[in-house]
């Protein structure tokens, strides 16, 4: 794939998609960084958007990240949430940047991408350290590639009261893994609610989750996939589409230490390692809500 334009790194801050800690504030409002890059100043433009397969085969992703393409099926999922390279796209914590290295080059010719991380500052200061670190760690990652990254923005929330940007300014908003620590710090419906806001009539939102089964336990890192519906309703969504595109029927979701008993975590004895690797990574729900035209 051909390489993207030069130009300088955005830095940006990073959510955790395994925090637990509820961050507090009365910050409303959100935190817009642009990029440090318009569009049309560089010196060498390309004619037309990358395909999908494309960034995704692009050789500025880690080998550990190619790995996980046959558990994680970015191609499809992307496709399936109906993601084009013109839209506007707000990711929700996206951790280490697995999908920003996918979704940040895809639209950046046409489109936008957005990185909603949670600011530091709204939260207690014994609170903050894990935040500042993986901002530090995404920005060492995405100064190895800048070309891909330049106008990528990024919004710093408040989870307590969350806002991802202007009210309509969004096509699509995506997260992945991330409901079960909102559920646990009470805040997944000032999140969904979050979402609605930032959406156009007639934007997407899509969730993928670790599905929980009847024998999974509170505080596994599973979730109903029932539970997620009734936060999406309750926001204002409709149910579009359910796909198994990142289901694994081999996990039963009922491990001793949750789902990070499995890969890629793998917090599991020693002696376990074969039976985790051969079950492989969580059983997940991949859903398409749509925000009504009215």
């Amino acid at each position: 794939m051909k390489t993207l334009l030069p130009a300088l790194l955005l830095p940006m801050l990073l959510g955790c998609a395994q925090d637990t800690t509820a961050p507090q504030g009365d910050s409303s409002t959100a935190q817009t960084v642009e990029a440090a890059t318009p569009p049309g100043t560089a010196t060498e433009a390309r004619t037309e958007a990358p395909t999908l397969a494309e960034v995704v085969a692009g050789d500025w992703r880690s080998d550990e990240n190619r790995a996980r393409d046959e558990h994680r099926h970015p191609v499809e999922t992307l496709e399936f949430f109906g993601v084009e390279p013109a839209h506007s796209v707000v990711e929700i914590t996206p951790g280490g940047g697995w999908y920003a290295e996918i979704l940040a080059p895809y639209l950046y010719e046409r489109g936008r991408y957005v990185a909603a991380v949670v600011d530091p500052e709204t939260l207690p200061e014994d609170g903050r350290d894990y935040h500042q670190r993986q901002r530090h760690n995404l920005e060492q990652r995405f100064s190895e590639a800048p070309e891909q990254f330049s106008r990528a923005g990024m919004v710093a929330y408040d989870p307590a009261a969350p806002v991802f940007g202007e009210p309509g300014s969004a096509d699509v908003v995506v997260t992945f893994r991330n409901v079960h620590n909102w559920l646990s710090n009470g805040q997944a419906e000032g999140m969904f609610e979050g979402f609605h806001e930032v959406l156009r009539p007639g934007g997407v939102l899509g969730v993928v989750e670790h599905r929980a089964s009847a024998a999974s336990k509170d505080g596994s890192g599973y979730v109903a996939q029932d539970r997620i519906v009734e936060l999406a309703t309750q926001a204002g969504f409709v149910l579009e589409e359910a796909s198994e595109i990142n289901a694994n029927p081999r996990d039963t979701a009922d491990h001793p230490n949750g789902v990070w008993t499995l890969p890629p975590t793998n917090n599991h004895d020693e002696a376990d390692a074969a039976r985790y690797a051969d079950i492989g990574e969580s059983d997940r729900m991949t859903l398409r809500f749509r925000k009504p035209l009215e």
